[in-house]
């Protein structure tokens, strides 16, 4: 499902919110899995940051 010029800002930045969380989460678990060494860990975390920036918008300015 694609969001659509009538979907409300807010709906859409609280499902990015959600999915930002999630990649977190997936992040953090591969990490206890001992997926990757721990001091990779900080630089992930900010490449998924980085990959989330509209979050730091609030919903009504992706009007702008």
């Amino acid at each position: 499902m694609q969001p659509t010029e009538r979907t409300p800002p807010e709906l859409v930045h609280d499902f990015v919110g959600d999915l930002y969380r999630y990649e977190l989460r997936r992040l953090r678990d591969r990490l206890l899995r001992q997926e990757f060494p721990k001091p990779e860990y900080f630089d992930r975390v900010v490449e998924v940051r980085n990959r989330y920036r509209l979050l730091a918008m609030k919903p009504h300015e992706w009007l702008g």
